[in-house]
């Protein structure tokens, strides 16, 4: 049996359970920041090849906003939130209060570029932390790293360990909702786990479900 095939919908309900949990972690911390009650969700976790995970972001050639870090300790691999510019635009125009920003401009504020970094060291870490309660290992994130660039680039760094042994990845998709609008989907982005290769195993069997 090949590595793909070792992982289930098991494997990937355990993921989404831990999703959510790291996902009203990071929705407390972001109401926080905004000072409005911010809801999020994970709807769906699933595994997808490199192609489909392309698609998922409107193509390799597709213009977003990525930030990315390593995991290191007891584990390591890669971790990519990916949004639209749209999407991405929005949000840091709430959270710094100026409908002026834009990541399409040359010369984008260090005022916007620190709140999404910090934007993605609360999703990441909430995530992160929730893994590490629910497996018990030590799991660390570096300093994330932000880039505006097409997917396919920024994607590419986190693939070079994995597509040695598998073709597919772990997609963690993440709705955020403001209460301004109701329970009208404001931002929608997609996490992107890449476990290096040894670090699928040790993972799983901290959680008991061996692969």
């Amino acid at each position: 049996m090949n590595f793909n095939q070792k992982i289930t919908s098991l494997h990937l309900d355990v993921l989404k359970e831990i999703g959510n949990i790291g996902a009203a972690h990071a929705a407390t911390a972001l109401s926080d920041l905004l000072d409005k009650k911010i809801d999020m969700r994970v709807p769906k976790v699933e595994m997808v090849s490199f192609n489909d995970m392309m698609e998922l972001a409107g193509g390799s050639e597709t213009i977003v906003v990525g930030i990315f870090l390593r995991i290191e300790g007891d584990v390591e691999g890669s971790m990519f939130f990916v949004l639209p510019i749209k999407q991405a635009n929005l949000f840091i125009q709430r959270l710094i209060r100026d409908e002026s920003f834009d990541f399409n401009h040359p010369q984008v504020s260090e005022l916007g570029l620190s709140a999404m970094q910090e934007m993605g060291n609360i999703l990441s870490g909430s995530y992160l932390s929730a893994l590490s309660d629910f497996t018990g290992l030590k799991i660390y994130p570096t300093v994330p790293g932000l880039s505006v660039d097409m997917f396919g680039a920024i994607i590419s760094i986190g693939l070079i360990e994995l597509s040695q042994v598998s073709d597919n990845v772990i997609v963690i998709n993440t709705s955020i909702f403001d209460e301004d609008i109701g329970d009208e989907e404001t931002v929608r982005g997609h996490f992107f786990l890449l476990p290096d290769p040894d670090s699928f195993d040790v993972i799983f069997r901290a959680l008991g479900v061996s692969l």
